[in-house]
């Protein structure tokens, strides 16, 4: 394995492809050439990168759930309902955790003990097990595109059984599936498959099917700083390319403070545009995705339904292409359809109502997309610079240095130095800059902030920032503000 941002050679990618198609039966199943004729033959109008663009040029905000049941009939019966009571405008098929570790004979197992007992007992769809052809008959079901949604290290198998199943997006990154989910796995190595990912994408592009491709935008959804998530993003952006991929949804988990939000998703795709063109990716398409609150929820419904609200606001006037929508029993663990279908529908309310109305002018967010795009182009510099001009390189070794450094990972491989914790108006801003290459200005603009929360608060600026602002949501505030 010899890792460099550069389109997997053929004979390299063939070699590789009959390794990954023997690692479950179902595999066996796959012809590319007769793949990409079925995804030719299916309607525009289920295209997932069709609708994007549609939404993008039209100045709307779509709306997406996350689910995801252990068997077909089940599985396409709770898409079809949140796509007709929910009113949901893009599905997915969030896949199990055991498909995600690549546990192909626990999830066989799982849904062997859902059909006995006659209820999912997988926390998703488990699309390598159920092979090419049920994965059409679930795609083929629905009236709207159906994205994979997973959380895969290794996802190869995966990627190769869900496209030629009729999926037209499909979900992750070599770093956004490896460093907020897995603790041993070697970046360098998820890096690496992930290039196989999207080298199969790039090779569907090449005979003329376009597959959106999103990077996993919101990390461990905890107190990550905008620079963080958007730098990895363009990252990811920067490597599905160059394999080939020529159609990428860029994502952000909401952090809560709406100024600060906005001038997120402003820069991310700026940015994201900016590296893609220096590079010479002049034909790939950019779009967005804002993810509703990752973090902990309340326990009443009413409750959550205004967290959820809020982050239907701020997708709307961030202008994000679309939003992945949360449940009203988040906090209590999976959802049921109709909590589900609530959710999208509170959110789609919320989203219709500021159709027409944008925050990405004021002020206030142009100072905070200066910030948030200075502390990325510093970060970006510097990676580019210890990779020798090579981002996959550079990706690796600036994790192993922490020059980009993800807050709560469980990674091994992350350096775990940053602290983040919010300002005054709830913005997150870093407590401990750790490596990360800020100027001076930068990690003064950083202090001073948490400086002056602390007088306000009257207590010095420490850890117990963090844990207050770690709660604070849960408890009906932003910012842990002492009691």
């Amino acid at each position: 394995m010899i890792l460099k941002n550069e389109k997997l050679a053929d004979d390299v990618f063939q070699s590789l492809r009959k390794e990954v198609l023997q690692q479950w039966p179902t595999g066996q199943d796959v012809n590319f050439d007769e793949a990409v004729k079925y995804q030719k033959e299916i309607p525009t109008a289920k295209r997932f990168s069709v609708k994007l663009d549609k939404a993008d040029k039209s100045g709307a905000t779509l709306i997406q759930p996350r689910a995801g049941v252990a068997l077909p009939d089940e599985h396409i019966e709770l898409l079809r309902y949140l796509e007709t009571e929910g009113e949901a405008d893009l599905l997915p098929s969030t896949i199990d955790s055991y498909t995600r570790h690549n546990r192909y004979k626990e999830a066989e197992t799982g849904i062997e003990e859902s059909r006995k007992h006659k209820r999912s007992l997988l926390n998703g769809f488990p699309a390598v097990n159920h092979g090419v052809g049920i994965c059409r008959k679930v795609t083929s079901a629905l009236k709207n595109p159906v994205q994979v949604r997973h959380g895969t290290p290794d996802a190869r198998l995966l990627t190769e059984i869900s496209v030629a199943g009729g999926f037209t997006s499909y979900e992750g990154g070599g770093i956004s599936y490896n460093i907020p989910y897995a603790k041993e796995h070697s970046l360098e190595k998820t890096i690496y498959d992930w290039q196989y990912a999207d080298r199969l994408i790039g090779l569907y592009e090449e005979a003329g099917v376009t597959i959106n491709r999103e990077p996993f935008g919101p990390l461990t959804g905890t107190l990550v700083p905008p620079c963080i998530s958007n730098t990895v993003a363009v990252l990811e952006s920067l490597m599905a390319a160059a394999q080939g991929v020529k159609h990428l949804t860029v994502g952000y988990g909401q952090c809560g403070n709406i100024i600060q939000d906005v001038a997120a998703i402003k820069s991310l795709r700026k940015v994201t545009e900016e590296y893609l063109r220096k590079y010479g990716f002049n034909d790939v398409t950019v779009t967005t995705v804002l993810h509703q609150w990752m973090g902990g929820f309340p326990q009443d419904e009413s409750k959550a339904f205004g967290v959820i609200s809020w982050g239907a606001a701020t997708a709307a006037l961030a202008g994000a292409t679309k939003v992945i929508v949360k449940t009203p029993h988040e906090a209590m663990g999976v959802p049921t359809k109709e909590a589900n279908a609530a959710g999208l529908k509170a959110t789609k309310q919320v989203v219709s109502m500021l159709s027409d109305q944008k925050l990405l002018n004021l002020k206030e967010v142009a100072d905070e997309v200066q910030i948030i795009e200075e502390e990325m182009n510093v970060i970006l510099k510097a990676i580019e610079e210890v990779g020798g001009g090579d981002y996959a390189i550079g990706s690796v070794r600036a994790f192993a240095a922490g020059i980009i450094d993800v807050p709560f990972a469980p990674s091994k491989f992350n350096a775990g130095k940053i602290l983040p914790a919010r300002d005054m108006n709830g913005a997150v801003r870093i407590l401990d800059c750790g490596n990360i290459p800020f100027t001076e200005d930068l990690k003064k603009f950083h202090r001073e902030k948490m400086e002056e929360r602390g007088k306000a608060e009257r207590r010095p600026v420490s850890f117990q920032m963090v844990v207050d602002d770690i709660y604070a949501i849960g408890k009906g505030h932003l910012v842990g503000h002492p009691a």
